[in-house]
């Protein structure tokens, strides 16, 4: 009723004005309405307003009903797919919106969902995965105890390897939260990347000279240049070198990790191969999935299924593409495409 207050004030306010052009015209004529005709006149008005809004407000009551249960505490969300019986268009455009906005809301909650779910079960998987090294460093400590100069020497390389577990691991979880609010920590520019090849290289090394794989890094020009994420870029080219000296190590003899950078018709790409186990076919497209280890995922036992996900969400996010290529026993290559100048980076 409240909200009919106005069309109800202008309708008298016209009968009104109309009832008085019609009494000036008759004075003309020495004439009038006279008071039963005003009466008359008055009556039928109101009568027809009152009409009118009782028949409004029996259309519209149900629907208004339906509304005042929803605004109530204790309504259920999904209260609102039960919403019929709308009658204006206002009302038919309100129910479209509501039952719209319920469904994304539903889809918006169910994301957040798999994504409290999936950080769940990675932290469950890290910390599962820190225990292995932490176990060994202890079991390593003991053995020191006693052991002569060779020995020491052997453990404490032993102890060396662990730890890079280890800190593999805590940088691992670091970017994953970070992942989280990635466009807090952004910051794009031209960045040369033959030199941040080598740089991941050099962190590696110790693990490459262990396992007996010798790094090599060929490019196309003496330098090349990308616009990207200094910071991000290292966690991603970290990732992929990771990978590829984990998944080279269970084989015997000498290996090789090839890196090549090129730059041609305004792509840089960072190809990174190696003479590792290789990955199964039908492993393949599944490989970006999160949690996802495959066969090598019970051949290698630090295979947690996060590392090339993670790498693909960053790239994804920087507007970078990551694919991959592999034939099981001979190797693997992964390559990371960079647009020059792309123009806009997925940030959210």
């Amino acid at each position: 009723m409240s909200d009919r207050i106005g069309y109800i004030a202008v309708y008298f306010i016209g009968i009104a004005l109309v009832v008085l052009v019609v009494e000036l015209d008759l004075l003309g004529q020495h004439a009038g309405l006279g008071w039963d005709n005003l009466l008359y006149i008055a009556i039928l008005s109101v009568v027809g307003v009152g009409v009118y809004l009782i028949v409004d407000y029996a259309r519209n009551r149900p629907f208004h009903r339906q509304l005042a249960r929803m605004a109530d505490r204790e309504a259920e969300l999904d209260d609102v797919l039960g919403l019929q019986g709308a009658v204006t268009r206002e009302q038919r455009a309100m129910q479209t919106i509501a039952i719209a906005n319920y469904g994304k809301y539903v889809e918006r909650l169910e994301q957040y969902k798999q994504q409290q779910d999936q950080h769940q079960t990675f932290v469950r998987q890290w910390v599962h995965q820190m225990k292995t090294p932490v176990s060994v460093i202890n079991l390593l400590t003991q053995q020191a105890e006693g052991a002569d100069r060779e020995e020491a020497k052997s453990l404490a390389a032993s102890m060396q390897e662990e730890n890079e577990k280890l800190a593999h691991g805590l940088d691992m979880m670091l970017s994953t939260a970070r992942l989280e609010k990635f466009e807090l920590d952004l910051h794009i520019k031209q960045v040369e990347l033959i030199r941040a090849v080598r740089s991941v290289i050099n962190e590696h090394k110790k693990a490459c000279i262990r396992y007996r794989i010798f790094p090599k890094i060929e490019a196309n020009a003496e330098a090349i240049w990308a616009e990207t994420d200094e910071k991000w870029l290292g966690f991603i080219l970290n990732q992929l070198i990771t990978n590829a000296i984990k998944y080279s190590k269970p084989k015997e003899g000498a290996k090789t990790l090839l890196v090549t950078v090129t730059e041609q018709d305004r792509l840089c790409r960072v190809a990174v191969q190696d003479e590792g186990i290789g990955i199964a076919q039908h492993d393949l497209p599944r490989i970006f999935q999160a949690f996802f280890t495959g066969e090598n995922g019970r051949r290698v036992a630090e295979s947690t299924g996060m590392g090339l996900y993670l790498a693909e969400q960053v790239c994804m996010r920087l507007g970078h593409r990551l694919e991959a290529v592999s034939t099981l026993g001979d190797g693997t290559e992964v390559t990371l495409t960079i647009a020059q100048q792309a123009g806009y980076h997925r940030v959210t």
